[in-house]
């Protein structure tokens, strides 16, 4: 058994062939999908988080959104970049967005990618400390955050109070209990992923990687996750931890998957550069009729380590289609592998 969900990176354009046309309307659409992705039986709606883009950035007002909408779906980000949030107000957002789900928040954090403007944290109001870098920042502000989902005591109150206050130090209100233990850690090198599982954070690792030792996508993710665990493992976390996958998946069932996605060359690993001096590579696609894709997915190793599939959409094909994208990987593929 596996979890599938599905992670919407929430493009708008006003192109004429954009079903997502406007802010408003990659907003609305992405909660009308977790609702119809819960419908069809789909484990997760998880949201990626971009600033200065004409993409979803903003996760909380969203997630509480669709966290009032549904009642049984995970919700999530993957992943919101620490280098832009002040800690100690993201888990008061986080809290109320999961309260207001009932607990079904899993909060995927990470340094984040290249942004579309240079050091757009700036433009925030944050800087590295001297002899940091903003990597170091946001991990930093991972830390903070983690100490303050403990729901421990660290302000001192105030004698004379406007409102009475319980005794001892105070803790950051709302407090959602168990939050702490669905966060998650993006992570794009075996290094960060080992410190993650250090830290107690669950593992989401995406459709790219550092490149480490230039073997295919699949096996150096396979690889990552299997140094997380032992991590994790040498940590001595009571807990099982979790770990999620990014794939783009499409079963080719009728013509108009056909039409999108059927035609073109094979798909394959691509290595590049996402920033100076870092080679990355890309994890291929995969685009098939139900039984090839089945036996096409079964030599993926990473997805056979991993414990939750997130499905990318092309968000701006509307709500419909995107909903038929996740309903084919369900009846038709998920079946085949033993994960439904």
């Amino acid at each position: 058994m596996k979890k599938i969900g599905f992670l919407s990176f929430g493009h708008w354009s006003p192109s004429p062939n954009s079903g997502t046309r406007t802010a408003g309307d990659a907003l609305l659409q992405s909660i009308e999908l977790a609702v119809a992705a819960e419908e069809l039986g789909a484990d997760g709606a998880y949201f990626r988080v971009h600033h200065f883009a004409r993409q979803l950035a903003s996760p909380f007002p969203l997630l509480a959104a669709v966290g009032a909408r549904t009642q049984k779906i995970e919700i999530g980000t993957a992943v919101i970049d620490m280098r832009y949030e002040n800690p100690l107000y993201m888990a008061e957002d986080a809290g109320a967005a999961d309260l207001i789900s009932e607990g079904r928040l899993q909060l995927g954090i990470s340094r984040g990618s290249p942004e579309q403007v240079i050091d757009g944290w700036r433009y925030f109001g944050y800087e590295p400390a001297e002899g940091q870098t903003d990597a170091d920042m946001a991990r930093l502000n991972a830390e903070i955050i983690l100490r303050t989902l403990t729901g421990q005591g660290f302000a001192q109150p105030n004698p004379r109070p406007m409102f009475p206050n319980p005794p001892g130090m105070l803790r950051l209100e709302p407090y959602s209990e168990g939050l702490l233990e669905r966060i998650w850690w993006g992570a794009a090198s075996d290094a960060t992923a080992i410190w993650a599982a250090k830290m107690g954070m669950n593992l989401q690792s995406s459709t790219l990687k550092f490149d480490e030792s230039g073997k295919p996508f699949h096996i150096q993710q396979a690889e990552q996750i299997r140094a997380y665990r032992a991590a994790w493992k040498e940590a001595g976390h009571t807990r099982e931890p979790r770990v999620s996958v990014s794939r783009s998946i499409f079963a080719l069932v009728n013509d108009q998957d056909r039409m999108y996605f059927g035609a073109g060359r094979p798909e394959e690993d691509q290595f590049g550069y996402i920033e100076p001096e870092k080679r990355a590579v890309f994890g291929r696609g995969y685009t098939a009729e139900p039984d090839q894709l089945i036996e096409d997915l079964k030599q993926d190793e990473a997805i056979a380590e991993a414990d939750t599939l997130l499905l990318t959409v092309p968000n701006q094909l509307g709500v419909a289609y995107n909903a038929h994208v996740i309903e084919s990987i369900l009846k038709h593929v998920a079946p085949g592998l033993g994960w439904r």
